[in-house]
């Protein structure tokens, strides 16, 4: 990994609460959408992925069928380390959680990573 210098500080807390601004920021009529959904903060992600941004583990909206019922939530998971080590200000941490968010949500909903960078969400 390449030392882009000093790395952004900001505490869990803190980037836990641009991540909870980020959901905020989600339309609601998407949210309504959401279903059995959860959104964690983790500090690092997988050893064998450490610039991984997000993480979302479940079953898609598009994929539920009858069996779907009694599960536990789909885990959407933002990765605090990669993002602080990424930006460079506070304001690049509160674009890229917003965008990591919204590409973990619109994992829920069936869209894939090709639709997503189609759309501008790379």
């Amino acid at each position: 990994m390449a030392d882009n210098g000093p790395v952004l500080e900001m505490t869990r807390g803190e980037f836990e609460e641009l991540v909870a601004e980020a959901l905020d920021r989600i339309p609601p009529e998407l949210t309504r959408l959401m279903d059995n959904v959860a959104v964690f903060v983790e500090d690092e992600p997988p050893a064998d992925d450490p610039e991984l941004l997000g993480l979302y583990e479940g079953t898609p909206l598009t994929e539920r069928g009858e069996w779907y019922a009694g599960v536990l939530p789909d885990r959407i998971t933002v990765y605090r380390g990669p993002t602080l080590r990424m930006c460079e200000s506070r304001e690049d941490v509160v674009a890229e959680a917003e965008i990591t968010v919204v590409h973990e949500i619109a994992h829920h909903f069936g869209i894939d990573d090709a639709r997503l960078h189609a759309l501008g969400y790379g």
